[in-house]
């Protein structure tokens, strides 16, 4: 089974941004806890602060057959121009 974990604006800053509310936690710590949790998945990630980039890399998993994909926006969950 292969995932994609896309990661929207602002989440590359996750353990230095604002840590008493959004954790200590990196992105990368993330990403191995679900490595961790989730041995017998293929997981990629991909993180971009930019949204057309992050419609780039949905449109190119179309070709990749994955089973599945999972996307946090992030702070396009509130605003966008798409």
């Amino acid at each position: 089974m292969k995932i994609l974990i896309l990661n929207g604006p602002n989440l590359n800053l996750l353990g230095t941004r604002e840590p008493a509310t959004y954790g200590a936690a990196t992105l990368d710590d993330l990403a191995a806890g679900l490595r961790r949790a989730f041995p017998d998945v293929t997981l990629a990630f991909f993180q971009s602060n930019h949204e057309g980039d992050l419609i780039d890399r949905l449109h190119a998993a179309h070709e990749e057959r994955l089973d599945g994909i999972v996307f946090n926006p992030g702070g396009y969950t509130h605003t966008s121009v798409a």
